[in-house]
């Protein structure tokens, strides 16, 4: 009687565990099955949210943007929700180079690019017709390192410029030359496209001068460095804002490059009706600038209303790219 027990108690336990790994199998496989479908489910909405985004990127306007004062409007508009009401709307797409706003351009992953009337008319030299929208208020100075002593154009013989081919401040080069009647070979120029590092280099006094915009030219002078050259003083306006000519000639695209026109003229009004500091935030933002620097920029700045380059600002820039590409 007690071996029977024994069997049937062993029997009892066999079958107790057996079950017990079988409800462990099945559960399992159903956590399992349930990932498996998780994880392909959540693919597929991966690809499609990319497929959607891709599409609503590729019906954007989008414009190619730098962290410099000539693009506040851009900025401002975006911030007071202005292309909201854009068909397709406007995406501000942003670089530390101008060379690679250019890229974006020719490489066509951006409608329109801040640029200057010199690199634009390059880009056309290549082939690709251009269409200017706006005149930018954007200025330039060459500020000398303090360390440098430089405090008159004919002292930078020997020195060393930093500056980017076949641009507004290539030709201001050239002008710098030519005026003071310097040896060309005795001013040294060094290609250096990216902004921030323009800057970390007059910080670390390894470039005697350099061309700066705002709001870099203030944080620049605010250390103490000197300027010996100002676009304001020469009457020169070489700020743009250019279109590719080609993709602007569709109707849907025309429609969003008017109203990106209106929502950049309102925000020109209201930079011209607070003024540049009321915005202090938003350069601090976008132009990686300190709030004392922002709160530093000359008062009185105004933005004008999206209209083209003065031809003779652009028979400037295209007769310097002719004598200079001969």
């Amino acid at each position: 009687m007690e071996r029977f027990c024994f069997h049937l108690k062993y029997n009892v336990y066999l079958c107790t565990l057996i079950m017990k790994k079988f409800i462990f199998i099945m559960i399992s496989v159903v956590l399992l099955s349930a990932c498996g479908q998780s994880y392909e489910e959540t693919k597929r909405q991966n690809r499609l949210q990319r497929k959607e985004a891709l599409r609503k990127d590729s019906a954007a306007l989008k414009i190619a943007v730098m962290p410099t004062l000539a693009c506040l409007p851009m900025f401002v508009a975006e911030y007071h929700q202005l292309y909201d009401t854009l068909n397709g709307g406007v995406r501000l797409k942003y670089f530390k180079a101008y060379i690679d706003c250019d890229t974006a351009l020719e490489r066509k992953r951006v409608e329109g690019s801040v640029s200057d009337l010199v690199r634009a008319a390059c880009i056309e030299k290549r082939g690709m017709k251009l269409r200017y929208v706006a005149a930018t208020n954007a200025y330039w100075q060459l500020v000398t390192n303090k360390n440098s002593r430089i405090h008159q154009l004919k002292q930078l013989d020997d020195k060393m410029i930093a500056m980017t081919r076949f641009s507004v401040t290539d030709m201001l080069s050239d002008l710098v030359v030519d005026s003071v009647k310097l040896r060309d070979e005795h001013v040294f120029r060094v290609q250096i496209n990216d902004l921030d590092v323009c800057m970390q280099m007059l910080q670390n006094n390894e470039m005697d001068a350099l061309f700066f915009e705002e709001p870099l030219a203030t944080m620049a002078i605010k250390a103490k460095n000197p300027v010996v050259l100002d676009t304001r003083k020469l009457d020169m306006q070489m700020g743009v804002i250019a279109f590719r000519e080609q993709e602007m000639r569709h109707p849907e695209r025309q429609k969003q490059l008017d109203l990106f026109v209106k929502a950049y003229n309102k925000a020109c009004d209201s930079i011209n009706a607070k003024g540049v500091r009321h915005y202090r935030d938003l350069i601090v933002e976008k132009c990686g600038v300190t709030k004392a620097v922002a709160d530093s920029l000359p008062s009185g700045i105004k933005f004008q209303h999206a209209v083209g380059p003065r031809q003779k600002d652009i028979d400037t820039a295209q007769k310097w790219i002719s004598k200079k590409k001969k």
